[in-house]
């Protein structure tokens, strides 16, 4: 076991949000914690009545924030170097994690670089890719110049697919590592489907159910979900389709189809019930750098139609364990969808392998990914602070 560090994480967004983001920062918190290290978090307050946790090896610093526009409920973290700079020297970390890329995070950046703290940064949110789809096609190259200084500014950007982190090398970011994500495959499982939960939708054990998981959102190309749904219904009218999640897209979703079902927002042990209890899962999106509900996906045991990237590109074997078509092949992902909901021998086949496929990825393996990096940066900086000093006061 390595020796317990002092980990400032830095992030824009923190349990009980609910997003990608959150939860795998809050998983990998937990198992760092479990493993002895120590966190000072820093975050927005998320409220007006929000206080900072007492929690075992979790101390909290809340900044100002302001409400993120299109994004319910979340906050961007106004700078705050020397906020942090105060906090950190009378507390140093010994290294610090930035997870969101925001004035936030840039200031962290900052403080961490004036107190010689080694940094490491997370690249979990395609925002360059984002502003196309509301309306700032414009910024994009401006966005992606940002993220690449802001990142270069740290000892090592941390990617989450093999996939991300070549692409983050090809755009000239220069140290990038990759930490996968993980799953509770004891949570997330076949096992948690409900008769009940389907009799409450109104659907019978011989209707299909084809749902998507996320957020409603323009980035997540929910018209191919649509599109694909249509396909199908257009063979078995008794077809439903689920949304689980929430977004500025669900009432425009709401007003196409009377037919369409709207969970909303749903966690722990009631979101695994609506994974298992749906059958194919449809996840066109292609602005992810992982997509944490593809895995969330096959270890519940759907049978699960995605692009040829992100997650699924990593996870799914076509016509094994899934299926993948090519990026921006909507004619194909719609034929995929439309497959395996007129194949039912195929659709169980890739269904009872799907959850066998990601059984090995728990999130305890994927925290000592991070604590095997981290412990590195920590003790190659120390090594380059010895060497600068014997440097310093070496005789001439």
């Amino acid at each position: 076991m390595t020796t317990p560090h002092h980990i400032a994480l830095v992030t824009e967004t923190w349990r009980p949000e609910i997003n990608g983001v959150a939860m795998t920062l809050g998983r990998m918190t937990d198992g760092l914690r479990h493993l002895g290290h120590r966190f000072t978090l820093v975050r927005p307050r998320q409220h007006a009545n929000d206080l900072p946790a007492t929690e075992t090896r979790l101390r909290e610093v809340l900044v100002a924030g302001c409400p993120i526009p299109g994004y319910r409920g979340l906050r961007f973290g106004l700078p705050a170097k020397a906020r942090l700079l105060k906090a950190w020297r009378e507390d140093r970390p010994d290294v610090i994690q930035v997870a969101t890329e925001g004035p936030l995070g840039a200031s962290a950046i900052a403080a961490g670089r004036e107190l010689d703290i080694p940094v490491v940064s997370e690249f979990h949110t395609n925002f360059h890719a984002y502003s196309r789809h509301y309306g700032f096609s414009w910024l994009e190259g401006l966005v992606a110049m940002h993220l690449r200084r802001l990142h270069n500014k740290s000892a090592v950007t941390l990617a989450p697919t093999f996939a991300v982190a070549r692409e983050l090398t090809a755009a000239g970011y220069r140290t990038v590592h990759v930490v996968s994500r993980g799953v509770d495959t004891a949570l997330f499982t076949p096992q948690r489907r409900s008769r009940e939960l389907r009799a409450h939708w109104g659907i019978s054990d011989e209707q299909i159910v084809v749902t998507y998981v996320g957020r409603l959102a323009a980035e997540k190309n929910l018209l191919l979900v649509t599109q694909a749904f249509a396909a199908i219904r257009q063979i078995y009218p008794s077809a439903r389709l689920l949304f689980v999640g929430d977004g500025p897209m669900r009432t425009h979703l709401q007003r196409s189809d009377a037919t369409y079902l709207f969970a909303g927002m749903r966690r722990d042990d009631d979101l695994a019930a609506h994974y298992a209890s749906a059958d194919l899962f449809l996840f066109p999106s292609l602005t992810e750098t992982f997509g944490n509900v593809t895995l969330e996906a096959l270890a519940s045991g759907l049978g699960v139609v995605a692009y040829d990237c992100a997650a699924a590109s990593e996870l799914i074997r076509d016509g094994d364990n899934g299926r993948i078509v090519p990026s921006n092949h909507s004619d194909a992902f719609i034929a995929a969808a439309l497959e395996l909901a007129c194949n039912p021998a195929m659709l169980t086949t890739l269904r009872e392998r799907a959850h066998a496929s990601v059984r090995h990825l728990d999130w305890g393996h994927i925290s000592n990914q991070l604590v095997d990096i981290l412990h590195a940066i920590v003790k190659s900086h120390q090594r380059q602070q010895h060497a600068d000093l014997i440097f310093r006061f070496a005789p001439d």
